[in-house]
């Protein structure tokens, strides 16, 4: 695996000159785009030469322990911290997914139980912007579908991070939270006090960074416009200021409303819909070429239940990774870290045995 470093290194070089070209940085999206490729480029370089210079320290340690024995005592530390080196620059090789360092559009819908799966809606998206606000990341409502009793049936939120590197990229966390989340508790509506199981589910999708990624033509959109309905303020209801957007080819459609302006909500439908559409063309690719870079635990079956949230016992349960914790109240208020870990872990795992299987 080790091979491809040199090629790599040499990228590294060209990318660094590129960043010194002003003409790079009068062009946003260019910029960005190098800037992630730097970044990325950056911690394998950093990784090669930490282990080429333990390589270098372990082969001296071992030529002076011949004559030395002090020298003897650092050779069993140096080839634990080779061993090391070579295990993180191993890791660092195998190939990432490219929109890892993409923001993400995330989207909570109400599913089984009805008002407590929207009560449960709205936890979620409480837990996911205190997360987002402990990585530093910006949350930005979009559109909310508000349930009788507080909750959501339906509620999306943008979320922009802040670094180039795309390790800790949105994208990079966030996209294994797609699935179904089962919440076990004694709901607010029941007055026996028996635990009932609901289910809400949760689509992520990679946000597009320039309009031009995902081309749309006018012609293949319908767009209809309508009185808002629900709570809000001045303007709402009386006002044709919500938004539908259907794109006549695939049939995605994406409502609006939550702005007061139609334009505003017309231009925060396209970002969604242009979300919608690069997730489609990604899953279309990994179809044709079966598992070459779908995530190993991000599964594309959106009915798929990954998670059990079990308030009584307060216990955390993540399906796919076996992971497993009795502190839900504090993951709730944004302690998410440790699960979305878990499955970075897992799926890293996954893609280091297939890279091993293939070699």
């Amino acid at each position: 695996m080790f091979e491809s470093v040199q090629a790599l290194i040499e990228e590294h070089r060209r990318v660094q000159e590129e960043l010194s070209d002003p003409a790079v940085h009068a062009d946003a999206a260019r910029a960005k785009r190098v800037n992630r490729r730097y970044a990325e480029l950056n911690r394998i370089v950093s990784a090669h030469d930490a282990w080429v210079a333990t390589t270098a320290d372990l082969a001296a340690a071992r030529e002076f322990a011949k004559e030395d024995e002090a020298f003897a005592e650092e050779v069993p530390a140096l080839e634990e911290g080779l061993a090391q080196a070579q295990e993180k620059l191993r890791r660092l090789l195998i190939p990432r997914d490219p929109d890892d360092a993409r923001d993400v559009i995330l989207e909570i819908k109400g599913g089984e139980g009805g008002a407590e799966s929207a009560l449960f809606a709205a936890d979620l998206l409480r837990m996911y912007i205190q997360y987002a606000a402990s990585k530093g990341w910006k949350t930005e409502l979009l559109e909310r579908n508000e349930s009788d009793l507080g909750g959501y049936k339906d509620v999306q939120i943008a979320i922009k991070g802040s670094s180039t590197d795309p390790a800790q990229g949105v994208w990079a966390h966030l996209k294994y939270e797609g699935g179904v989340h089962r919440v076990q508790r004694v709901p607010a509506t029941e007055s026996q006090g028996r635990i009932h199981t609901s289910t809400t589910g949760v689509l992520v999708f990679p946000e597009v960074d320039e309009p031009e990624e995902v081309a749309i033509s006018q012609n293949d959109l319908k767009i209809d416009v309508f009185r808002s309905s629900g709570p809000g303020g001045q303007s709402v209801n009386t006002t044709d200021s919500a938004v539908r957007i259907t794109h006549l080819p695939t049939g995605i459609v994406v409502s609006m409303q939550n702005e007061k302006s139609q334009l505003q909500n017309r231009e925060a439908g396209m970002r969604v819909l242009r979300a919608r559409l690069l997730a489609k063309q990604q899953e279309e690719r990994d179809a044709i070429a079966s598992d070459a870079r779908k995530s190993q635990i991000r599964g594309m079956d959106r009915s798929e239940r990954i998670r059990t949230y079990n308030f009584p016992e307060n216990r955390i349960a993540d399906h796919r990774t076996g992971y497993k914790a009795y502190n839900l109240d504090q993951v709730m208020d944004g302690a998410l870290e440790p699960v979305v870990e878990s499955c970075i872990s897992a799926d890293e795992e996954a893609r280091l045995a297939a890279v091993g299987s293939d070699s």
